[in-house]
């Protein structure tokens, strides 16, 4: 690894505080909710319907979810495995309501929190493996021997996860694009730092099955590089959302549902 490589990964301060998450939260939120209300909460007929919603407005909340974890691990956290906890206390929260989702396989699926999460706890320590790599042979072996294992538990757990393999991906994809975006960020750097977005790019590409989805998330993935490759400063004010809706609203709402389509039948029982 090179010394610039090693400089764009090393921690820089803190960028100038941008609102681009502030609108990010509230875009991300309407469309998660779109999705899992027509997916989940909607009769058949009504579903088939709407599909079309879930298809592209629910398709926009992932790619956000994964850049926004992404650019407060890097830039708004000094300890990025305490934010991944944060975020696994609110998958564990949210899983019962999760797995009472109507589904058509019983295979056992995680919510996409613990995606976030495990994402982010990966791409940061692989960050700093880069930063401040290892001088001895035996520790160089050591932590090629975990970056290795690291790879299987990726491979294994993967299917386990919402999103799979790719969305465990996506955090540290996103980490390896901000970074080098604001590290690179004169003269040719920066056209040779836009290659750094190629791989977030055709790993959003690979999240969804239909065309107009794939599209949907591709896009949203694309103008979030360009914000985070210097547009960031430009986005304007916004209201905040409340911390305590932002932390409560993934578990509340999918409780919510579960109500919706189980209530009938307790009801009728």
């Amino acid at each position: 690894m090179t010394d610039t490589t090693a400089g764009a990964l090393a921690p820089r301060g803190r960028v100038t505080r941008s609102h681009w998450t502030d609108w990010g939260k509230w875009l991300a939120l309407i469309s998660m909710t779109v999705d899992h209300v027509v997916r989940y909460a909607l009769s058949n007929e009504l579903s088939w319907q709407f599909g079309w919603a879930s298809s592209t407005i629910g398709r926009v909340a992932f790619p956000l979810f994964a850049a926004m974890v992404a650019w407060h691990g890097l830039f708004d956290t000094r300890n990025p495995m305490r934010y991944a906890r944060r975020i696994l206390v609110i998958g564990l929260i949210a899983q019962l309501p999760y797995m009472l989702m109507p589904r058509y396989s019983s295979v056992l699926v995680i919510n996409v929190c613990f995606t976030l999460a495990f994402g982010l706890a990966w791409g940061a320590w692989l960050r700093q493996l880069l930063v401040s790599p290892p001088k001895d042979g035996r520790a160089q072996v050591t932590s090629a021997a975990a970056v290795a294992l690291s790879v299987i538990i990726w491979y294994t757990v993967g299917p386990l996860l919402e999103y799979g393999r790719f969305g465990l991906l996506m955090v540290p994809g996103f980490m390896l694009a901000m970074a080098c975006y604001q590290h690179f960020d004169h003269g040719l750097a920066r056209i040779w730092a836009w290659l750094a977005g190629v791989p977030i790019l055709l790993i959003t590409a690979q999240l969804n099955i239909y065309t107009i989805s794939k599209s949907v998330a591709f896009s949203t993935t694309l103008i979030v590089l360009v914000i985070a490759a210097g547009l960031a400063r430009f986005i304007p004010r916004v209201v905040r959302m409340p911390r305590w809706l932002w932390l409560g609203w993934y578990p509340g709402h999918l409780a919510v549902i579960a109500l919706i389509v189980y209530l009938p039948y307790m009801l009728t029982t």
